[in-house]
């Protein structure tokens, strides 16, 4: 348990906090991660829907994810790296948003990889930038696959609310491409920050 300050009324609420989310033990947990359910709390006073920011561990030993939520510029503790060096098979992520941990667990749940997928955003935005330069750094979402060919449906924020892109697996598979051609373009050993900033890097 923690104190939380209510954003509209500032009044503190003693709230709950997991530092760790195995949802192997406790499966409801992977639904309320990937709804966001578990990182918001409802003020008693004012009724205000609060998001809690806080560093956790998720841990999906079934199909081998852990991805550490580390607000900020926040690095794993020593001996947690160590501590996991010796996974085998296992995805190590750093993510420093709700969100960010949202689309891992749902990338990993689609049974796609998280490098192709940032290779396959990184080319969605040039093609859409071609019509508007402004989407070069649109910060797409991947939220699931859908249909017989498994699309790839994307969020991009538009004008307050979402807009839905539907990307074809073969711009997927397109992206798998580049990175086999690109074998330097790999994440860091242990626990990895996979995202837009990092595909950036080698590709400018």
């Amino acid at each position: 348990m923690a104190l939380a300050s209510c954003s509209k009324c500032l009044k503190q609420t003693e709230v709950d906090i997991r530092q760790s989310i195995n949802v192997a033990l406790d499966p409801e947990l992977k639904s309320r991660v990937k709804d966001g359910s578990l990182f918001v709390w409802e003020c008693p006073y004012c009724g205000q829907r609060n998001l809690l920011k806080y560093q956790t561990l998720y841990h999906d030993p079934d199909t081998k994810l852990m991805v550490w939520l580390l607000p900020g510029d926040q690095k794993p503790p020593q001996a947690v790296e160590e501590a996991v060096s010796g996974l085998d098979g296992y995805t190590l992520r750093i993510v420093r948003e709700v969100g960010e941990l949202v689309e891992k667990v749902n990338i990993h749940d689609a049974g796609l990889d998280d490098v192709v997928l940032e290779m396959c955003k990184w080319v969605t935005r040039r093609e859409l930038a071609a019509k508007n330069p402004a989407a070069i750094n649109a910060p797409l979402k991947f939220l699931r696959t859908e249909g017989a060919d498994n699309d790839l449906v994307l969020a991009l924020p538009a004008e307050g609310g979402m807009q839905l892109l539907n990307i074809g697996f073969n711009v997927y598979e397109d992206a798998r491409g580049i990175l086999s051609r690109n074998p330097a373009v790999k994440p860091a050993t242990g626990f990895a920050e996979v995202n837009a900033d990092w595909i950036e890097q080698f590709f400018r």
